[in-house]
């Protein structure tokens, strides 16, 4: 293992853990840079990165110890403290975005820019000027003939349960109604995530899920929105931990997600129930399917909870190298980011 610094000024250091004669990349290959190294980024992301085959060349974090130790342990070619040198790595063509909620506008418009491929953990931006400048750095790479993918982490529609949801809601060319139960679990008011200007609130940052999710089943672009948040409870949550919010879609359809703190951990966290021409769906926190009144269907069980993490970025992967268009339309993830603003603005 070799230690050297990087960037201007001689600030950041990289750690090299293989040695170079390992390093040589085939000129297809997908060569990844991670950016964040934090337990979501360590325990899902880079395992299903790795696991598609996609090159790990380096992975940062701002203090170094906690890439380092990714690095080993996943099988990077190095880690690095300066994420400014992973940007401009010439051998990196795809960035994936780990880090707090309020640098990952930057590093997407950063990454597209330097034309990588980029796989951004939710929220895309906790700002709603954020989603501006990410506009402006998608039209300056529009023309290139290769041009970078823009890809959001809203795993939910990659998951087996709701691709058979869909699958049967195509057969019925009607309106449906989705209802969407999240016993998201407390946190604390101080927690980072809770920081509007760090982490943007919970809805921001995990209830957009949920918005892309409805969008994803109904297929039809939201027309409107209503929301309604709970006060502050004895135990002080954020009034943002509770809340309901609805949306209708262009199709007729309409969905409400209810995003509650205040359940008990034993209760499945997430459920959603679809109505739709006299029959129903319901699935049970990603383990379970049932259908009620559906020729053909009664129920699909998973061994284990599969949210899609995987599926989510294994489709990323491969629309790379078949030189597809992202697996998430670029208008639907801004539709679902400014969707979420407005949530918010009515909670508020």
């Amino acid at each position: 293992m070799k230690v050297i610094g990087l960037g201007a000024g001689g600030h950041g250091t990289v750690t090299l853990v293989q040695p170079p004669q390992q390093r040589g990349h085939p000129t297809d290959a997908v060569v990844v840079g991670v950016i964040g190294s934090g337990n979501y980024a360590t325990q899902v992301l880079i395992p299903a990165f790795r696991d598609t085959g996609a090159v790990l060349k380096s992975v940062a974090s701002q203090a170094g110890v906690s890439a380092t130790y990714a690095a080993t342990k996943h099988g990077f070619e190095a880690s690095t403290t300066d994420s400014a040198a992973l940007l401009n790595d010439p051998a990196i063509n795809t960035v994936v975005i780990a880090t707090r909620h309020d640098t990952h506008a930057g590093y997407v418009c950063q990454a597209l820019r330097s034309s990588r491929h980029v796989f951004v953990e939710k929220p895309l931006a906790i700002r709603r000027e954020e989603i501006a400048d990410i506009e402006a750095a998608l039209a300056d790479v529009a023309a290139k003939k290769d041009r970078p993918l823009l890809m959001v982490g809203f795993n939910r529609r990659f998951a087996p349960h709701v691709k058979k949801i869909k699958a049967l809601l195509a057969t019925v060319p009607e309106p449906k109604a989705f209802v969407m139960t999240v016993n998201a679990g407390a946190i604390l008011p101080a927690h980072w995530t809770q920081d509007p200007a760090i982490g943007g609130g919970r809805i921001l940052g995990e209830g957009c899920h949920f918005v892309d999710l409805l969008r994803f089943l109904a297929g039809a672009p939201i027309t409107a929105i209503r929301a309604m948040a709970m006060g502050r409870t004895a135990a002080g949550a954020a009034p943002l931990d509770n809340a309901t919010f609805s949306m209708s879609f262009a199709d007729g359809s309409f969905g409400t997600v209810h995003y509650l703190a205040n359940g008990h951990k034993s209760f499945a966290k997430e459920r959603l129930e679809v109505f739709c021409a006299g029959r129903i769906l319901q699935m049970d926190n990603f383990r379970g399917l049932r259908g009620f009144g559906w020729p053909g269907f009664r129920t699909m069980k998973l061994w284990r909870q599969d949210k899609g993490n995987r599926a989510c970025v294994e489709a990323f992967v491969d629309a790379i190298r078949q030189g597809k268009t992202s697996p998430i339309p670029v208008d639907e993830l801004l539709e679902v980011t400014r969707v979420t603003f407005d949530i918010v603005d009515q909670l508020s």
